[in-house]
């Protein structure tokens, strides 16, 4: 057991922290007021290789582990999980086809992503089927060698900025649930695509957030991603390997408030003396740390797994859950410990708030994670028994 960085590792996050410091975090809380997209930041940071990380080497990613990504995606989130949101949610859409796709599919849509500074969505949520993939409405009709897609899709990152879709819809009735359901990948310009408005979002404004509706959209075969039937258990393979990108974000949340918080309690005097001095205080701070430490060795044993081969879900979950409740309750007492000063847009905590709640809700609710690991405790009970 070693958990010490090799030294490619170190100059990953080295590289992270110095885009992060040089390029987001001057201008977070602008972009985050005014909602406004970060698209020449991401353009800078395709420049670097700091998107894209997990694509293959044979289309012309940098093929790095879970274990690369989550630890750049720490130092990325540091700075703003709005623009951290979007930098990778190309790998979120483009993980389907690394999964599932052929080596024609690969080499077509993932190398566009090599190829320019462009985006990709991944669109499986609905108005009516957010935590109930199974439940979801959209159809898939197939009329001789094409098939017929026709929905809406909502919370889609990147929605109004990408050049594809992996999209999910269901072939057959409703009741068979998750037994029909297709993934797909679909170009932005098909005929029969359009896109919603921007959501005016609590938090990560950074991040552009729209509907995707299809409208009798025609696909061929070339656009099917996987078997007919499957797309339910691709689109759960894709949220194991991203849930600990998830920890990643909450890991670099909790830093900054941490790192927030001593600056100011060593500098903010109350009753004659620093703040820093009041064990109320050092408590809150002891707290912010312990969920840091343990958050990231939740992201950090997922990503290894991953990278060993080992596709589980209940670590992702771990991973996911414990570090997305943990970035909410960390914010919320940086706001407590910046006091008054913490409620106004003056220090970045209050923005730290709204960001974190995001991670509780998007990629499986907390609620999901803990069904998911309860589910997958009760599975190995039985099994033993």
């Amino acid at each position: 057991m070693d958990f010490s960085l090799t030294d490619e590792q170190q100059r990953l996050v080295e590289t992270a922290r110095k885009f992060t410091r040089e390029k987001i975090i001057p201008v977070a809380q602008k972009l985050d007021e005014h909602g406004t997209f970060p698209k020449e930041i991401c353009e800078q940071a395709w420049e670097i290789g700091l998107m894209n990380v997990e694509l293959p080497q044979e289309v012309g990613g940098l093929g790095l582990s879970t274990l690369d990504h989550v630890l750049m995606a720490e130092e990325v989130n540091y700075g703003c999980a709005g623009i951290g949101t979007t930098m990778f949610g190309n790998n979120l859409a483009a993980m389907p086809i690394m999964l599932a796709g052929t080596d024609e599919q690969k080499k077509k849509w993932l190398g566009m992503l090599t190829d320019a500074p462009v985006f990709a969505a991944y669109a499986c949520s609905e108005p009516d089927a957010g935590s109930d993939v199974a439940g979801m409405r959209t159809t898939v009709r197939k009329v001789g060698d094409e098939y017929v897609v026709t929905g809406q899709k909502r919370w889609i990152t990147n929605a109004r900025y990408a050049q594809w879709y992996t999209v999910f819809g269901r072939i057959g009735e409703p009741r068979e649930r998750h037994k029909g359901i297709t993934c797909f990948v679909v170009p932005r310009d098909a005929a029969g695509i359009s896109v919603g408005r921007k959501e005016d979002k609590l938090g990560q404004r950074a991040s552009d957030t729209s509907d995707v509706i299809l409208e009798e959209v025609k696909l061929t075969k070339a656009n099917l991603v996987g078997e007919e039937g499957q797309g339910f258990k691709v689109a759960m393979k894709t949220f194991d390997r991203s849930r600990p990108w998830i920890a990643a974000g909450a890991c670099g949340i909790m830093r900054r408030a941490l790192d927030e918080c001593r600056r100011y309690a060593l500098e903010r005097k109350a009753f004659g003396q620093p703040i820093a001095q009041f064990q109320a205080v050092q408590f809150m701070l002891a707290e912010m740390a312990m969920k840091y430490e343990a958050t990231r060795l939740l992201m950090l044993k997922a990503s290894w797994s991953i990278g060993q081969g080992k596709l589980d879900a209940i670590e992702s979950s771990y991973a996911k859950a414990f570090g997305a409740d943990s970035a909410m309750a960390v914010a919320t007492d940086a706001v407590q410990v910046f006091g008054g000063y913490g409620y106004t847009k003056e220090y970045p905590v209050e923005k730290l708030m709204r960001d974190a709640k995001l991670l509780q809700i998007y990629e499986g609710t907390s609620q999901i994670q803990r069904m998911v690991i309860a589910r997958n405790l009760l599975a190995q009970t039985a099994g033993q028994g």
